[in-house]
């Protein structure tokens, strides 16, 4: 099932998201990554990050600045 966007995410816009490292599921990092045209779906964005095209979905928690990020890391982390 698909989700909608916010209207105003837009292709080369830099967003944050919380990272949490595959091996050690205790560990998440603020990372930055790049709203971009999916190239396996057209007329969708994707999250560019780490070289892997990764689709928007609901269950991904994206932060329009780092501050907007790190504020949400000290919630669930701090």
């Amino acid at each position: 099932m698909e989700t909608s966007l916010p209207e105003d995410y837009h292709p080369g816009q830099i967003v944050y998201v919380m990272y949490r490292n595959p091996q050690t599921q205790s560990v998440a990092t603020i990372q930055e990554a790049a709203i971009v045209n999916d190239p396996y779906h057209p007329n969708q964005l994707a999250l560019f990050i780490f070289d892997t095209f990764y689709p928007i979905t609901n269950k991904l928690s994206i932060y329009r600045t780092r501050e907007e990020a790190e504020e949400a890391y000290q919630d669930y982390f701090g």
